[in-house]
C-alpha cells in the first residue's frame, strides 16, 4: 500500500521518490474519513474493526485517488479551431447539455481513477458564457468526484483599436468580483502572452484576483516561459502549468520560490509539443505536480495512468515521483493536500485499488485501465466488472 504519509508541504527533490509503503497494510475508513492506516496485524485488533465491512486487495496496489488538477473538461465546447466560435457554443448551449456532457467525462476520470479534478473555463470577457459554465461546474462539484472550478482569463481574437485594454478592465472590476461573490470559482488563471505589450495587463490581473481571495495560477505555455515565471513568483501564485519551454535556469528559479510547477505530458504527446523539463525542474529542487489537461478536442486524455506513463518515458521521471506527482503534490496545488493527495488519519478515504502487484507497473502500461476500484471519501464509485455477453433479448437486428 502507498501511503504517502508524511510532511505537509509540498514534495521536492529526493522526497518525490519517498512513498511511505506499507507492506501488508490496512485502511480503516469511518464516515468517509480516514481513521487509521498501518500493518494489518496492528488494525485488525482495534475495536473499530470489530463490525468493519473488509474489502480484500490481495496481490493489488492500493493507493490515493488521483488529483487532477489541471484540465478543460467544459470548454471548449464544438470543435472548431477559433476561440470565438466555441464561445459562441457555449452560449447557444443550455446548461443542461453542458452538465451532461460534463458529467459524461467526469464518470470517465472516476473510472480511470481521479478522485479530485481542477476544471477551467476560458471564455473571455462573454459574462454569459461564462456563468454558464461556472454554474454548471458548481452543480457537479461532488459529482461523482470533487471538482475545483478555475476562471480562466483569455481574451480571444486580435487586439483592435485596444480592445483587449478595455475588455480586461471590466472583467477586473465587474465580472471577477461577481464570481468571487457567488462563490463559483476557487482559483483565478491567465492565459500568459508571450507578447510584451500583455504582460501588464497578466500583472494587474493577478494583483486583482488576489485581492478578491482567489487563488492564482498561471497558464505558461508560450515560448517566454521565464517571464511568466518571474511574475509568477512576484505574485505569489499557487502553480505554473505547462512549462514546456523551461529553460535550465527557468528550473533553478522554480526550485528557489513556492509555485508549483505542474507538468503536462498529455499535451506535449498529443499535440506534438516538447515535453517539460522535468528532471531539470525537480533536480532544481521545484515541486513538481502532473496533470492530464484533459480537453475534449486537443488533449483528449482523462486517464492520470497516461500520465504518469508519459513522465516516467518521455521526461525521465521515476515511477514514485510520478506518482506522487500526480496525487500528493497535485492536492497541495489545489490547496487540497489537508484533505486528499495521500493516506493518512483525517483525510477523505479518496482509494484505489490497482489490477498490478506492483506500483511501477504504473509507468510500463500505457493505454491500459488498471483501476479495479475507486472509492471517494469511502463510497464505491467505480468497480470493474466482467465481460459478459449481451442477451439475445436485447440485442436488435440491423436488417
Amino acid at each position: 500500500m502507498i501511503s504517502l504519509r508524511g510532511s505537509r508541504g509540498a514534495r521536492r527533490g529526493p522526497d518525490l521518490n519517498e512513498l511511505t509503503i506499507i507492506g501488508d497494510g490496512a485502511i480503516l475508513i469511518c464516515d468517509g474519513v480516514i481513521k487509521e492506516v498501518g500493518p494489518s496485524r496492528r488494525l485488525e485488533n482495534l475495536a473499530g474493526t470489530r463490525d468493519a465491512i473488509e474489502i480484500n486487495a490481495a496481490g493489488r496496489v492500493v493507493m490515493p485517488g488521483f488529483v487532477d488538477s489541471h484540465t478543460h473538461l467544459a470548454f471548449p465546447l464544438g470543435d472548431s479551431a477559433d476561440p470565438a466560435e466555441d464561445i459562441r457554443a457555449v452560449r447557444s448551449s443550455t446548461g443542461a447539455r453542458v452538465a451532461v456532457r460534463a458529467r459524461s467525462h467526469l464518470e470517465a476520470m472516476a473510472r480511470h481513477g481521479t478522485t479530485t479534478v481542477e476544471v477551467k473555463t476560458g471564455c473571455g470577457p462573454d459574462e454569459t458564457a461564462e456563468t454558464k459554465l461556472l454554474r454548471v461546474l458548481n452543480e457537479l462539484r461532488s459529482e461523482p468526484i470533487d471538482l475545483i472550478s478555475t476562471f480562466l482569463f483569455q481574451l480571444p481574437g486580435e487586439d483592435l483599436d485596444g480592445a483587449h485594454n478595455a475588455a480586461a478592465e471590466w472583467v477586473f472590476s465587474d465580472l471577477m468580483p461577481k464570481i468571487r461573490r457567488r462563490r463559483l470559482a476557487g482559483f483565478a488563471d491567465v492565459a500568459w502572452n508571450a507578447n510584451p505589450t500583455s504582460h501588464c495587463r497578466s500583472s494587474r490581473f493577478l494583483q486583482v484576483a488576489r485581492q478578491l481571495g482567489f487563488g492564482c495560477r498561471i497558464h505558461a505555455d508560450a515560448a517566454c516561459a521565464g517571464a511568466a515565471i518571474l511574475m509568477g513568483m512576484e505574485h505569489l501564485v499557487a502553480a505554473i502549468d505547462h512549462l514546456e519551454h523551461a529553460t535550465p535556469e527557468d528550473a533553478a528559479r522554480l526550485g528557489a520560490g513556492s509555485s508549483v510547477a505542474t507538468l503536462l505530458p498529455s499535451a506535449a504527446f498529443h499535440q506534438e509539443t516538447p515535453f517539460a523539463p522535468a528532471r531539470a525542474l525537480i533536480d532544481s529542487g521545484a515541486a513538481v505536480a502532473l496533470a492530464s489537461n484533459f480537453n475534449p478536442i486537443h488533449t483528449p486524455a482523462w486517464s492520470m495512468q497516461t500520465a504518469v506513463a508519459l513522465a516516467c518515458r518521455y521526461m525521465k521521471m521515476t515511477p514514485a515521483e510520478a506518482i506522487t506527482a500526480a496525487t500528493f503534490n497535485g492536492a497541495y496545488a489545489l490547496g487540497r493536500s489537508a484533505q486528499c493527495g495521500s493516506l493518512e488519519p483525517g483525510k477523505a478515504a479518496d482509494i484505489l485499488i490497482l489490477n498490478v502487484p506492483d506500483y511501477r507497473d504504473v509507468a510500463r502500461h500505457f493505454g491500459d485501465n488498471l483501476v479495479h476500484l475507486t472509492m471517494k471519501r469511502g463510497v464505491i464509485i467505480y468497480q470493474e466488472g466482467g465481460v459478459a455477453r449481451l442477451p439475445d433479448s436485447q440485442l436488435r437486428l440491423s436488417w
